[in-house]
């Protein structure tokens, strides 16, 4: 008897980790609004072939990173030239973390809004310009009211459309806390549906 090849066994073992059902703490509301958001990212790349884009998650690790650099840098000069010869460098150093601090605050506000999904539907022909899918949600705490905000921008026209709804959690964990993405899913196709739908009529 032939044995299986040593890939063909990972694969399947990958394979079936990654089918395996969510299950979280259901009065966990991060982990709950986690799981609901990594099943939408999941619909969008896997089912609708989305390629998403981290653009604007590096944006925030970029300004996060410089904001470290400068403390880092502030620690290496300090022990090479120490207080109070340092003194200049460290309150430089010191001024500009909480300013990046004070820019990342910004962008995760104003930027960012919440949104955790950006993705890109490309043209196959690679002739017309890409459309941008955004997702964004919210779990208020002590909540069970899972909001999803998706939109819609049109690489060609550049107009968005927007959809949402709103339901209790409970419509899609079970008492065990496992994420039951087949109910889940259509939900958010539902949105996805719509939004295209609009675009047609147009």
């Amino acid at each position: 008897m032939a044995h299986a090849k040593r890939s063909d066994v990972d694969s399947a073992s990958l394979k079936a980790s990654e089918d395996k059902p969510i299950k979280v703490d259901k009065w966990d509301g991060s982990a709950v609004k986690n799981a609901l958001d990594d099943a939408v990212k999941k619909a969008f790349t896997e089912k609708f072939k989305y390629v998403e884009s981290h653009k604007l998650m590096d944006g925030r690790l970029a300004i996060s990173g410089i904001a470290v650099g400068a403390a880092m840098f502030a620690l290496l000069w300090d022990y090479l030239h120490p207080f109070p010869e340092s003194r200049p460098v460290l309150i430089l150093c010191v001024n500009s973390y909480f300013i990046l601090m004070g820019l990342l605050t910004l962008y995760t506000t104003f930027l960012e809004k919440g949104i955790f999904l950006v993705a890109i539907d490309r043209d196959p022909a690679g002739v017309d310009p890409d459309h941008t899918w955004k997702a964004s949600s919210s779990l208020k705490r002590f909540d069970d009211m899972y909001h999803l905000f998706i939109s819609f921008t049109d690489g060609v026209t550049n107009k968005t459309r927007e959809a949402e709804f709103e339901k209790s959690i409970s419509c899609w964990f079970d008492t065990n806390g496992t994420l039951l993405y087949d109910l889940f899913e259509p939900e958010v196709s539902k949105l996805h549906s719509s939004l295209l739908s609009d675009k047609k009529k147009k």
